[in-house]
């Protein structure tokens, strides 16, 4: 099991730095877009390729930056129901979410993406606006990013599983999910001591106007 932990630590720190590296596409993308405006209205030109580079960067950075956002656990989740199982009970939800639909999913959109790739760049695939950019290299992001989601699953995936052997300490959900499941937590508690519970002190506040403006009229 330690091997697997060092796999998945490896696949982390990879995923970590693919991911922060190309979320600095974000800002070439800023600066490509200010610049193509500015052309346009000072010297009146523009070419498809510039509003074409601009997608490439946001698929770059959607792609490339989603297993790195997976290690954050700042992707979408929905916990309404999943909050008030025990630990034990989440735990397997996790490992059976990462194995059937995250891998599946990752699965079918690898398996779609090769030949959806490879045909584009035997063709020689160009954009068909005027003097717009070759095509390939966007497609191979969709290929390039669920690989690096599927490698990330797999990380996830072995993590869960020493967390259930009690081999790693269990960090939480990490990112804003902790807050919400404390908040969640807390909510509860109020629910079931009283609305009185759980708020300052637990002691209602009395309240003194009245008794002072008949002692000081």
């Amino acid at each position: 099991m330690q091997a697997l932990l060092g796999v998945s630590r490896s696949i982390d720190t990879m995923n970590t730095w693919i991911g922060r590296i190309a979320a600095w596409a974000i800002v070439v993308a800023v600066l490509v877009s200010a610049i193509n405006a500015i052309v346009r209205k000072v010297l009146g030109t523009s070419s498809n390729a510039w509003l074409e580079l601009q997608w490439y960067l946001f698929g770059a950075v959607f792609m490339l930056c989603a297993a790195w956002t997976f290690i954050a656990n700042e992707h979408i989740r929905i916990d309404i129901v999943a909050n008030r199982f025990p630990r034990k009970v989440r735990n397997w939800i996790e490992v059976i979410g990462h194995v059937f639909f995250l891998g599946g999913f990752c699965a079918v959109l690898i398996y779609t993406s090769i030949p959806f790739f490879l045909n584009s760049y035997e063709s020689g695939e160009v954009s068909t606006n005027a003097g717009g950019l070759i095509i390939w290299p966007a497609k191979l992001l969709i290929l390039a990013g669920f690989v690096l989601l599927a490698l990330q699953g797999v990380s996830e995936l072995i993590k869960r599983i020493a967390i259930m052997r009690g081999l790693i300490p269990e960090t939480g959900m990490g990112g804003h999910h902790d807050m919400v499941e404390s908040e969640v937590e807390r909510l509860l508690s109020i629910q079931k001591d009283g609305p009185g519970e759980g708020l300052g002190t637990g002691k209602p506040e009395t309240s003194a106007g009245p008794q002072a403006s008949r002692n000081h009229p």
